[in-house]
């Protein structure tokens, strides 16, 4: 087992206090070696984690012996002569990021994303993890890791750890709902949100079981929403193995239209996640490789069609309305078709250059977004398969095979596997339309049209 133990002395230096202590076998030959990982999955650029630690320290667990070691890259570190010891290593993480990704300590919380701030040993990564965490008598823990005692938290492997934000607060909120006779946890922190709980809940309930329904079951035996409610304007969410932190503001709006749909929108999106690239992941990240870029060519079926069920199920679920519904999707046109990108730049080869500038402006009419485009390509397919089948089948069936084939089985999909399962549910071959919109720049406004027109819609 890897152990870490996290505290703060003082919160109003935003550093913490992490160690990690880990039992190096006897008849290992090679020098301890300790990543710190370069980026976090669902954010697929490097973030270079390692410019927020402060002084490490490395020293044998039961002599105290200090230990040499040599950094060897901007986030790696080696431990010669470490064979047979317990070896404990000491840093300081500078916690002071408030979005979904980051972690934040003040006195009145610690928000920690583990992915940023924990080293691992190299070759231990599939042992059981243990996070302890000191905190104040009055704070209360949320996390989707079980504790084992308070402030206790195990986790099956490294990944898992990775995995699990956590926030801890004397003031955060908490709420439960039930869907598919499984447990769902909303964590609320942010005095300022005045959130109307019965109605919160009952749409939280309503699109969750919708994706239950489209799904038939659900990776995990529970979920939790991380809320950050947050005084300013603010927008993000990421997704985890079996929760989400989303970052929200101004919390004293939350409740008014215009920020609740979008605390909707984004939270239907983050739990489709639990399926669509949680579970259901490209082979490209089985499993992930923290210290470098994890190409992938597939972002458009992992955000693209996430984006399009995200604000599509909350109709289908009875939160939105079918208006409603339809501005958003104008939303998505109005941004897909800002510049000219998309002439530019397939869907493909814009997951690729995720990598390279996939969240930022980048230069004028170079790149496409996996997004927006990604999500009308699902729309246009969605229509198709429907249109083919008079609505007996569509995409809802073509997740459920993903779902079951890769998401079940733990084996990682390619975009072939996701192609040929296209064509077996559509029932025809479906390459013109990769060809086209996903490996091909080919504009989407005439066959989008054509397919709209088929549901009494158009563009």
């Amino acid at each position: 087992m890897t152990y870490y133990h996290v505290s703060f002395e003082n919160p109003l230096t935003f550093y913490l206090q992490i160690q990690l202590m880990v039992e190096v076998p006897a008849e290992a030959s090679e020098p301890l070696a300790l990543q710190l990982p370069a980026w976090r999955p669902g954010r697929y650029e490097l973030q270079n984690f390692a410019q927020k630690i402060q002084r490490v320290e490395v020293s044998d667990a039961e002599t105290d012996e200090p230990l040499p070691y040599r950094k060897v890259t901007k986030d790696r570190w080696e431990v010669p002569g470490a064979a047979g010891r317990s070896v404990r290593v000491r840093y300081n993480f500078y916690a002071h990021q408030m979005d979904a990704g980051g972690s934040w300590l003040d006195e009145t919380q610690l928000y920690l994303n583990p992915v940023q701030a924990l080293m691992y040993a190299e070759g231990h990564q599939d042992l059981p993890c243990q996070l302890s965490l000191v905190l104040p008598p009055n704070w209360r823990l949320a996390c989707g890791l079980p504790q084992s005692h308070p402030n206790v938290l195990e986790a099956k492997n490294f990944d898992q750890l990775a995995d699990a934000p956590l926030i801890a607060s004397p003031t955060i909120q908490h709420q439960q709902y039930e869907a598919g006779g499984l447990p769902f946890h909303v964590w609320a922190q942010g005095e300022e949100a005045l959130i109307n709980w019965p109605r919160l809940l009952a749409d939280f309930k309503a699109f969750s079981e919708e994706q239950l329904k489209l799904f038939g079951g659900f990776p995990v035996q529970d979920y939790h929403f991380l809320n950050q409610f947050l005084p300013y304007k603010h927008y993000h969410g990421v997704e985890h193995h079996n929760s989400t932190v989303i970052t929200l503001g101004p919390a004293e709006l939350l409740m008014h239209e215009a920020l609740y749909k979008e605390l909707l929108g984004v939270s239907c999106h983050e739990l489709f996640h639990t399926w669509n690239i949680k579970a259901i992941r490209p082979a490209e990240m089985q499993p992930y490789d923290y210290a470098r870029e994890n190409y992938f060519r597939t972002c458009y079926l992992a955000e693209g069609v996430t984006t399009y069920y995200g604000d599509y199920l909350l109709t289908r679920s009875h939160v939105r309305t079918p208006a409603q519904y339809l501005e958003e999707l104008n939303g998505v046109l109005r941004k897909h078709y800002d510049d000219a990108g998309g002439q530019n730049l397939s869907l493909a080869d814009a997951s690729m250059d995720l990598w390279l500038d996939g969240y930022k402006p980048g230069v004028p009419d170079r790149k496409v977004s996996v997004y927006h485009k990604g999500a009308l390509a699902a729309l246009l397919l969605d229509l198709t398969i429907r249109q083919l089948h008079g609505h007996a089948s569509s995409l809802d069936d073509v997740m459920r095979r993903l779902y079951d084939d890769f998401g079940k089985t733990g084996i990682g999909y390619t975009d072939a596997d996701y192609a040929r399962i296209v064509g077996e549910v559509a029932g025809r071959k479906m390459q013109v339309y990769f060809d086209k919109f996903i490996n091909g720049t080919a504009p989407l406004q005439e066959p989008l049209d054509k397919a709209l027109h088929t549901v009494g819609c158009q563009l």
